[in-house]
């Protein structure tokens, strides 16, 4: 999670309050308390700046350990992971927990084939990053058979654009699909699950987070993928055991964050190959409940953008609400 990610959400939460309020005091007190609050927010988050273990390989049902891939080794179905740090597993201590080899093992074992898993995912990836790595794909070689993507947290405390980011994700679906892939998305996780980040910086963007799974959802669909939304799916056990749910970081998922996310792509990514055999599939929401059921704060947030537009879009337009005298303003560090 970036510095300027979180200056950024702290200028846009403010201007949420600028928008609803004609006191230019009690403005600028609520952003310097949005503001500490996202200082506060980095201390007990951090940087994370650990690299996921390796995972790639081909997986086989009833096999402990990958086969190493090689030049000419045989699989049936080739498996590729695409999006952030979750997509790359951060969080996770051995390959064993790693999104994209719990959905290879599964996928090996729900098929009894020899899947060959390949991730592109790179930590700290918004959707503008997915072009990147779709690119390198056609670089390296043939197209995947499957792609897996989970992308979205970024984009929210990074503060880019929904409706760019929302593009973005539909443009990288719309060209794996056309390669022949299947693709499933885990739309933007629900940020307000994070107790990390203190209120009322968190409803801010816990309330981007939702917005952007419902477009999310709606552009997978409109260029051919499977949404899976991960916010309405998720939130219910990461509430109930935070300790559980949560890596040492207190930001990403643990093992069990990532097992119960890959058990519900599974089932979506192996019925989309028409490989799946466990029954009838549950139906899952394709547009966020949570986002829908907070229409109210999404009509707040929209005249935040507005305001912030307005004024050119930045903190600085934020910290010249400040009286004239005063000497608290953004720092950079």
């Amino acid at each position: 999670m970036s510095v300027t990610g979180w200056r950024t959400a702290v200028a846009t939460g403010a201007a949420t309050v600028v928008a609803g309020s004609s006191a230019g005091t009690v403005s600028w007190a609520a952003y310097k308390h949005l503001m500490s609050q996202a200082s506060a927010a980095r201390g007990v988050i951090g940087r994370n700046t650990a690299k996921p273990p390796e995972a790639d390989g081909i997986y086989v049902a009833g096999s402990g350990k990958p086969e190493p891939w090689r030049m000419g080794a045989q699989y049936d179905i080739y498996l590729m992971i695409f999006g952030d740090s979750t997509a790359a597993g951060l969080g996770c201590v051995v390959a064993d927990e790693v999104p994209g080899v719990r959905i290879a093992r599964g996928l090996a074992e729900e098929t009894g084939k020899r899947i060959r898993l390949s991730t592109k995912a790179i930590s700290g990836a918004t959707s503008k990053g997915l072009k990147g790595q779709v690119d390198a794909m056609f670089v390296a070689g043939r197209p995947p058979d499957a792609a897996v993507i989970f992308v979205g947290a970024n984009d929210v405390t990074k503060k880019h654009s929904i409706g760019r980011s929302a593009e973005r994700l539909g443009d990288a679906v719309r060209r794996l699909r056309q390669s022949g892939a299947v693709v499933v998305v885990g739309t933007c996780p629900d940020l307000g699950i994070v107790t990390a980040i203190p209120q009322p910086l968190r409803t801010v963007v816990r309330e981007w987070g939702l917005l952007l799974a419902r477009a999310q959802s709606a552009e997978t669909t409109a260029a051919g993928g499977h949404p899976v939304a991960m916010a309405d799916l998720l939130s219910p056990e990461f509430l109930a055991a935070p300790d559980r749910m949560f890596s040492s970081d207190g930001f990403h998922p643990s093992a069990a964050g990532y097992e119960l996310a890959a058990k519900l792509v599974l089932p979506v990514l192996a019925s989309a190959l028409g490989e799946w055999r466990g029954g009838p599939l549950p139906t899952l929401p394709t547009l966020s409940e949570a986002a829908e059921s907070r229409r109210l704060i999404s009509r707040a947030t929209e005249s935040a953008n507005r305001f912030l537009r307005r004024h050119e879009g930045n903190v600085d337009s934020v910290s010249r609400l400040a009286p004239a005298n005063s000497s608290v303003g953004p720092t950079h560090k």
